[in-house]
């Protein structure tokens, strides 16, 4: 295994822990039936997109094989196939940084559609996550994508002597 091993894409048709993030980001964004324009760009984010040039952003070259596999994969597998395939695969880590990225795709349009709620709890139950031990993460990710507190000066975390805290898990 090379240094850089790691960045390589995974363009194969075998899944692989690489696919499963491209793939349950796909599952995600299409589970309220549309793909919104913050979802993509949450996706190539993900996926490192680039800017072609011509003032659009595309997938990087060397991720677009991942793209097309996963896409393949997303119109061929239901869900439940995918996570019966893929939670083996993934360690632990690589488990919590797909739910990370699913809880900021589904709140990068303003706030998760029913759909995604239950596509997300189909993941949690699938990888062995209660929601307890997700909440704190859960609530790093909500803060981050609430920009209000900016825009709306009567925001209850702007009021004074508020801190921002996790819950800690039990």
């Amino acid at each position: 295994m090379g240094l850089f091993d790691m960045f390589k894409s995974d363009s194969g048709e075998k899944m692989t822990p690489h696919k499963a993030l491209a793939t349950s980001l796909l599952y995600m964004m299409s589970a309220d039936g549309e793909m919104d324009h913050e979802e993509i760009g949450h996706l190539l984010s993900v996926l490192g997109g680039q800017d072609s040039g011509n003032g659009t952003v595309g997938v990087g070259a060397q991720n677009q094989a991942l793209l097309d596999s996963a896409l393949k994969y997303r119109r061929s597998h239901t869900v439940e196939q995918f996570l019966s395939e893929a939670t083996p695969l993934l360690s632990d880590a690589q488990r919590m940084c797909i739910l990370v990225n699913l809880i900021d795709s589904s709140l990068s349009d303003g706030q998760p559609e029913p759909e995604e709620q239950v596509l997300f709890g189909k993941f949690l139950q699938a990888f062995g996550v209660s929601e307890t031990r997700f909440k704190p993460f859960f609530e790093v990710i909500v803060l981050k994508n609430d920009r209000s507190v900016f825009t709306r000066q009567d925001h209850p975390s702007n009021a004074a002597g508020y801190q921002v805290k996790l819950s800690v898990p039990a």
